[in-house]
């Protein structure tokens, strides 16, 4: 089962003829939204808009824990979001693609980024935190209908809301070696592997952030709007692309990524802990 979480400006997906809605109580609360089922291009996915159907939602106010789990619990296997993000290369263009391969959490601020603890401990690998084989098919996708994807970038997240400082931005790029910046990727990517589930995220770039020496390129709520319709067109055909051809198959090993990263032993955890365990381990 695919799911395609949506980011800024995706709050649902044209042509899905919508099946049911699931409005799921998880152990952590609320999911963003009501998850949506439905048919697309005669496969059946998932729908979730990360900030909720409104934009209610600061970045921090996401309920990872709860969309990750909620996809899970109705047996999501992959995951492709969709991600506004700000371009920390000149070669990445506004209303560009880009698949991040890596991540850099420079998040400050709490945000609860672990299934895990009180008891019951896992230290999953991230070394490659994103599914090859989703990402390849990504991309073969994106050829066929001649459309560009910047690939093996390096997504470094921030808390926000607001948007970042010149001095940010320069540390970013110069020192971290990053190449988009958002707000949302951290801690979903790394709770998707966690949760064994294939994970991609398709960044829309929708400016320069703002490392730029010219003060007009510094990224505004206005520049990500106003460039941001094409681009998400581009993304959605891509999409549309991927969901019609067929599912790839993992070969990142996302499906088994707690096969040797918990160490509490079965035997011993709570009644609750297992059925956390179980679920996960799925």
């Amino acid at each position: 089962m695919l799911a395609i979480i949506g980011g800024t400006g995706v709050y649902g997906i044209d042509g899905l003829k919508i099946i049911e809605q699931h409005n799921i109580d998880t152990p952590y609360g609320e999911p963003s939204a009501a998850i949506v089922r439905g048919m697309y291009q005669n496969k059946e996915i998932l729908f979730l808009p990360r900030h909720g159907e409104t934009h209610s939602l600061l970045p921090s106010e996401v309920n990872y824990r709860a969309n990750i789990w909620a996809l899970k619990s109705l047996g999501v296997k992959q995951i492709i979001g969709l991600s506004a993000v700000g371009s920390l290369q000149q070669e990445i263009k506004p209303g560009d693609l880009a698949i991040a391969d890596q991540y850099f959490d420079f998040i400050k601020s709490p945000r609860d980024k672990t299934f895990f603890g009180q008891g019951l401990v896992a230290h999953i690998s991230t070394a490659e935190p994103t599914c090859t084989a989703l990402a390849d098919a990504i991309t073969t996708a994106a050829n066929t209908c001649s459309i560009n994807i910047h690939r093996n970038k390096t997504y470094a997240c921030v808390d926000g809301p607001r948007l970042g400082t010149k001095a940010e931005s320069l540390f970013l790029k110069n020192a971290a070696g990053c190449d988009l910046v958002g707000m949302t990727n951290v801690p979903e990517v790394f709770l998707a592997r966690e949760a064994q589930i294939c994970y991609c995220t398709i960044g829309i770039a929708t400016d320069y952030d703002s490392w730029k020496d010219d003060p007009s390129e510094h990224v505004t709520v206005e520049q990500v709007i106003s460039r941001y319709g094409d681009s998400i067109t581009k993304a959605k055909n891509v999409l549309e692309s991927y969901i019609k051809g067929l599912p790839a198959q993992c070969t990142s090993g996302c499906n088994h990524a707690l096969a040797s990263a918990v160490l509490t032993p079965v035997d011993t955890m709570s009644a609750e802990q297992k059925t956390l365990f179980s679920v996960l381990s799925k």
